[in-house]
């Protein structure tokens, strides 16, 4: 990887880091390589005013968008990847430490954020993700984010969560990297006690999966489907859990999204059938109007090649579409959409919720942003 690429990533030069990308890929570096080598500085990227580790978490996202794709596409979403993080300021970095000989316990950890000290609950994670593995440290972790949903809009898991599953997945990667974003984060909003398991009963039954998926999706606006995106991410680390720690981080999540009323959205299909060429999809896609898009891409909800051909479709017209700037959750809520199509796409109308919700959402990011609103 051409350290030139990260060297512009650190000074947060867009036009630079856009150049170098280019110059790699003319020069046939597989696109797909070059994000796996951005881990040291993602870990890294702000998204100010905000704590949460908003980009991390996307970066770790990319590896569920990237199966939709052909590998002609891939090249347009890591250009935007890079856009998205050179144009952000980077956390200070903290120096590596070697982890203690002597035993830590995860209540070690969680006193070290009560203490705000974020270098010393750096190095204690450290310590205890070497002494119980990733596995256990990430379990631990998430259980801890479970009581503060409420206080983080559910981003306690859903940033914890992406983050740790790639620092699992990619052990090459140095651990102490995002063991920092974690410590910095947890110490800033000082979530820094694991509450006592739920006594949730049969919550694991299909129809109460169903129904509390259903009262996700039907919501609409960001702080909505961040109900869908928590599901998301507990889902996705579903196989650290026992089953009754599962039932408490569905139960928690039940009670994350106890406030508010669900809006349903009604479609009129206008007649329309499955959208199979990309060209005709973006014309639609482009007049920016939620109904339309929903209406052309729930017809191909039903099979499996519809499912990854409405996949790819969102995310090039993500790409095509890009104004220079998006809102994160651009592409985590679409990860959590495409999530939630594959996981219920029989049994409507959740799956079409979850679209609409996320199109929306979309949408409404873009316009806002372009009339300098947000």
């Amino acid at each position: 990887m051409s350290g030139n690429l990260l060297q512009a990533l650190e000074a947060s030069d867009v036009v630079g880091a856009s150049q170098k990308y280019r110059e790699e890929i003319r020069n046939r570096r597989d696109a797909w390589e070059i994000h796996l080598s951005l881990f040291p500085v993602v870990m890294r990227v702000l998204n100010p005013p905000f704590i949460n580790a908003h980009l991390p978490k996307m970066y770790a996202i990319y590896s569920d968008l990237i199966p939709y794709l052909s590998k002609e596409d891939i090249p347009s979403l890591i250009q935007l990847e890079i856009n998205e993080y050179a144009g952000r300021p980077l956390m200070e970095k903290l120096l590596r430490a070697n982890p203690l000989t002597s035993p830590v316990s995860f209540s070690d950890v969680e006193s070290a954020i009560r203490e705000q000290d974020w270098k010393k609950t750096t190095i204690l994670m450290a310590t205890f993700y070497v002494q119980k593995g990733g596995e256990e440290f990430s379990r631990r972790f998430l259980l801890l984010g479970s009581g503060y949903l409420n206080d983080s809009l559910g981003h306690s898991v859903s940033c914890s969560a992406f983050i740790l599953l790639e620092m699992i997945k990619h052990p090459h990667h140095d651990p102490w990297l995002a063991l920092t974003t974690l410590a910095n984060f947890f110490c800033k909003a000082q979530f820094h006690t694991t509450p006592s398991l739920r006594k949730s009963k049969d919550l694991r039954q299909d129809e109460s999966l169903y129904n509390q998926m259903l009262r996700a999706t039907r919501g609409l606006g960001i702080i909505k489907m961040h109900n869908t995106i928590t599901r998301y991410a507990i889902e996705r680390t579903r196989h650290l859990f026992s089953e009754e720690e599962y039932d408490h981080m569905i139960g928690a999540w039940i009670a994350f999204m106890e406030n508010g009323e669900e809006e349903q959205v009604a479609l009129d299909n206008h007649g329309m059938e499955p959208v199979t060429d990309y060209t005709r999809f973006y014309e639609i896609f482009s007049r920016q109007e939620v109904k339309p898009v929903v209406a052309a891409l729930s017809g191909m909800i039903s099979s499996k090649e519809g499912r990854r051909q409405l996949s790819r479709f969102l995310i090039k017209g993500l790409c095509d579409q890009y104004p220079g700037h998006y809102d994160p959750h651009c592409l985590t809520g679409l990860g959590s959409a495409l999530w939630v199509i594959e996981q219920y796409w029989n049994r409507p109308p959740i799956p079409v919720n979850a679209l609409s919700q996320y199109v929306d959402f979309y949408f409404d990011s873009v316009k806002s942003r372009r009339s300098g609103s947000v």
